[in-house]
């Protein structure tokens, strides 16, 4: 395949969530934590660690799970349905969660904000640029040896290299909902260059509900 790619709008999975979430029916798989996120909340409160960010939030399964642990939590997103299903959520279990409609690779946030950032399933839309970018204001944020945990796509999904690559390793399905924005994909070398401003703690690829949906979840501390 040749090396040149088309230039094309690489952040608008969004505007696929944003339908999801104005609907009981697309809400509904996406309202229990993760299992390995809720673990690491409980390690958390014993570190006395109380300041978390949400990033790419959706209708808020993990912010709410942050602010039942007794952190002070941030929550951002650009899907406004998402946004405000979560501060209905919150008002009703007498939860504080402060929302922010912002992109992940411009977070309203000053350097060294958070003791701990979340991406689940989060900044793996987009092209490398909107990637990098992404990992950079994560460890913007963090305070130094502050914790991130997130997710990445790996190239043992079933998707990668189905449809059209709009960049490298960036891949497109045309009229699948979710799948008609840019995912990228990487192996474990490649995630771990990614992340070169972090100390990497745990990396296992992890298929999710689906067949094939192999996902790269990780933890890694921001760099002293």
């Amino acid at each position: 395949m040749s090396n040149v790619f088309p230039t094309e709008k690489t952040d608008t999975a969004h505007l696929a969530w944003e339908k999801r979430w104005q609907t009981e029916e697309g809400r509904a798989d996406w309202l229990r934590a993760n299992e390995g996120v809720s673990t690491l909340i409980g390690k958390f409160q014993q570190a006395e660690r109380t300041r978390a960010l949400d990033i790419g939030c959706g209708v808020g399964r993990h912010a709410l799970a942050f602010a039942r642990a007794g952190f002070e939590t941030h929550a951002i997103d650009l899907s406004e349905a998402g946004l405000a299903q979560l501060q209905e959520s919150a008002n009703a279990g007498g939860l504080n969660i402060a929302t922010h409609l912002a992109p992940m690779t411009e977070l309203p946030f000053e350097s060294g904000t958070f003791d701990y950032v979340l991406s689940f399933n989060v900044i793996y839309h987009g092209d490398p640029t909107v990637v990098q970018k992404a990992i950079s204001e994560i460890a913007r944020v963090l305070k130094p040896g502050g914790i991130y945990q997130g997710t990445m796509l790996s190239k043992r999904n079933s998707n990668f290299g189905i449809g059209r690559e709009i960049a490298p390793d960036t891949w497109v399905k045309d009229g699948e909902d979710d799948k008609n924005h840019p995912h990228f994909y990487c192996c474990a070398a490649e995630l771990v260059d990614l992340f070169d401003d972090f100390e990497l703690s745990y990396l296992e690829d992890k298929e999710h509900r689906k067949p094939g949906s192999w996902h790269w979840h990780m933890i890694a501390e921001a760099k002293q």
